[in-house]
């Protein structure tokens, strides 16, 4: 079996008629004379899994011979490519039939001009993949010269690394399957285009159920409205989806695609977001789509999944696929498995005329490519002034390309929340979100505080070693600072896991504790290359987190202890090993939560206890089951205070901490107590 054998592009499904060119293709660097070397499509020829692991080449050529089957006699002949870095010339049969730039975009050519006969056609595809990525789209690939952001950049992914296949269509066909909820929720909106010269209908019908609408293309064009009988709203809760079968009809033949959506409504109402008319909280995880031996290609089908399943595990709610236009198949799993998507193209590197245009020109194919699908929740554009020269506050130009960009695609899609320039200052934008990074968890507080208070409009940001600027959330006066929802869509410090696991806690606890913001973005899900930032490493094998467990951490339900953590393993200090905490509960569920809170203890960086027969009630609380607490939705609890004091002949330890509801921990937490006062390390104040 060829490698990525599944069908590539579920959203526009004619998998019906297709054929997949994925496998072994013949391979040579633009100055070798021959065709000696083979490569496996759809790998990038940097990586071991290409079979090549060519570096810095900055031009190489591809060609496999193909053979159209008997079966699609008369219908027109399509190549498909998903994504070729960066820019990409087609032959078949020494006929161009393509060129195409842009390195996370698909493309098609239709070849049936160029075949020859029956028999065995060939095909050569041209790339060339600059060693100076400055001002192309490349997202987090290494250039020569170096972005400005070398430093989290990493192995370039050159050449072809998404699927390639055929399929066969009439002359007259579909070209566009557009699907959105209607308003009401209770329909589909269907926008179709048709490309061709001969009159057709077009059938839609709602599988599984008798619904179907039948409408004349005029102009290129249909509009529909699919009634949804006792329609099913999709959420992570229940991702319910409808499918549509689009069925062409004219005197060309028949063209059949099929797509699918689901009924669902993201909304900012004030400085919140709503999802379904459900308030909504975003508990998110950075994934950047890299793997071992692969590079920016997911090894198969399966690993897409599988990264979706492990942010579930971990608590998350939401996926930002980062500086990248993912696998569509990425986006697919996201839809059926229930996790919201925060979707963005690949970066720049240097401001320019041509940077600006590179990146824009991302900008309709992927909302094309995805708009259907019902996971993808925001659309980010610009991360962090990248291809900006991290300098829109003192340049205007530069200013104006953000709000264009921002201008583009609402124009394109109005649904969905869209963020200009994630992370630092704001043109114009739906969602007011910031990137702060902190190895102190004092000033990580304070300074959390000040900005959701209102007391500051900036946070210090390094750059490079002693390097450090303010940056402001607004970047013009026209852009507001309040009325819109907050947002920390980058944190995480650490050297090693186990500091990692103790800032996962606490930094989250300090974003848990204000009510105004609405959600996170965890930086990230698992190590890649030379960076170590990930609760797992790059094989997405669980790390040493010093006991702390990322899902509870994320809970629907989470604990937040008025304590400011000295340092990992010695978060309080007490002499005589006596200490009261006071506990709030952060609730984001549908309803209030209430119960007792309970204590339990453990070594330093001990896990917690598995059965709630190890918990106990707090010293000094009445009855046996611990202090009393209750949270509302959104809105956190007042305190409730634990006391407790270290085991006989303990000089520290792992104080656990767990909200218990009619006999189930529903939220928990620990503060590790120590009574070796003298070595205080980091900052108390």
């Amino acid at each position: 079996m060829s490698p990525r054998a599944e069908y590539p592009r579920p959203h526009f499904d004619r998998s019906h008629t297709w054929s997949s060119l994925n496998g072994d293709w013949d391979f040579r660097a633009d100055t070798e004379p021959g065709w000696d070397r083979t490569i496996t499509v759809p790998f990038a020829w940097e990586t071991p899994a290409s079979g090549i692991e060519a570096h810095w080449l900055p031009v190489a050529w591809y060609r496999r011979s193909f053979t159209v089957p008997a079966g699609w006699a008369g219908q027109r002949i399509v190549l498909h490519f998903g994504a070729v870095h960066h820019e990409a010339t087609v032959y078949v049969n020494d006929v161009e039939v393509a060129s195409h730039r842009g390195g996370y975009t698909p493309f098609e050519a239709d070849v049936t001009h160029a075949l020859d006969g029956t028999g065995p056609q060939q095909v050569v595809v041209r790339v060339s993949a600059p060693l100076d990525k400055r001002e192309i789209a490349h997202g987090k690939q290494r250039s020569i010269p170096r972005d400005d952001f070398d430093g989290v950049c990493f192995t370039p992914s050159s050449g072809i690394w998404q699927s390639v296949w055929m399929e066969a269509r009439p002359e007259t066909y579909l070209s566009a399957l557009r699907l959105r909820p209607s308003a009401g929720l209770d329909a589909i909106e269907v926008e179709a285009e048709v490309s061709g010269t001969a009159r057709a209908t077009l059938v839609l019908r709602l599988r599984g159920t008798d619904t179907s609408v039948t409408a004349d293309v005029e102009n290129g064009r249909v509009k529909a409205v699919i009634p949804v009988a006792g329609p099913r709203l999709w959420s992570p809760e229940d991702p319910h989806l409808y499918h549509v079968d689009a069925t062409l009809t004219s005197a060309d033949g028949t063209d059949t695609v099929a797509g699918y959506t689901g009924l669902r409504r993201i909304e900012v109402i004030g400085e919140d977001l709503y999802l379904n008319g459900a308030r909504l909280f975003v508990r998110g995880v950075l994934d950047q789509g890299y793997w071992p031996r692969t590079g920016i290609t997911a090894p198969d089908d399966a690993a897409l999944r599988r990264d979706i399943e492990l942010a579930a595990a971990a608590g998350y709610n939401l996926v930002r696929k980062h500086l990248k236009l993912e696998d569509p198949r990425f986006v697919h799993h996201a839809d059926v498995l229930g996790m919201l998507v925060w979707a963005e193209p690949a970066a720049t590197g240097r401001f320019s005329a041509d940077s600006v245009a590179a990146f824009e020109e991302q900008v309709a194919p992927m909302v094309e490519r995805d708009g259907n699908s019902p996971a993808i929740v925001i659309w980010g554009l610009y991360n962090e002034e990248w291809g900006l020269d991290w300098d829109i506050p003192g340049d205007p130009a530069k200013q104006r390309a953000a709000a264009a960009a921002y201008d583009l695609l609402k124009s394109i899609d109005a649904s969905r929340p869209a963020v200009d320039n994630s992370g630092w200052t704001h043109v114009k934008t739906d969602l007011l979100d910031w990137h702060y990074y902190d190895e102190s968890a004092a000033s990580w507080g304070r300074t959390v505080a000040a900005l959701l208070n209102g007391d500051q409009d900036d946070f210090p940001v390094g750059l490079g070693p002693g390097f450090v600027v303010r940056k402001k959330l607004a970047g013009t006066p026209e852009q507001p600072l309040r009325g819109l929802p907050n947002l920390n869509s980058e944190y995480g410090t650490g050297f090693t896991s186990v500091e990692r696991g103790w800032q996962l806690r606490w930094q989250t606890q300090e974003l848990r504790r204000h009510d105004r913001v609405a959600g996170y973005v965890y930086t990230e899900m698992y190590d890649i290359e030379h960076e170590s930032a990930g609760l797992l490493d790059f094989e997405r094998r669980a790390k040493d987190l010093g006991g702390v467990a990322p899902a509870d951490v994320n809970a629907t339900t989470t604990l937040v202890l008025d304590v400011v953590p000295v340092a990992p393993g010695r978060d309080l200090l007490s002499e005589s090993g006596e200490v009261s905490v006071p506990v709030r509960v952060s609730h984001h569920g549908s309803e209030p939560v209430s119960g007792h809170l309970r204590t339990a203890w453990t070594p330093v960086l001990g896990a917690a206890p598995t059965g709630l027969d190890a918990f106990t009630a707090s010293e000094g609380s009445e009855g046996s089951q611990g202090p009393r607490v209750e949270a509302k939705p959104f809105l956190l609890s007042g305190p409730a205070e634990v006391r407790a004091a270290l085991p006989d002949g303990w000089s520290s330890g792992r104080l656990h901490v767990a909200l218990v509801s009619d006999g189930t921990i529903v939220a928990r937490s620990a503060v590790d107590v120590d009574t070796f006062t003298g070595r205080v390390i980091g900052d108390q104040h």
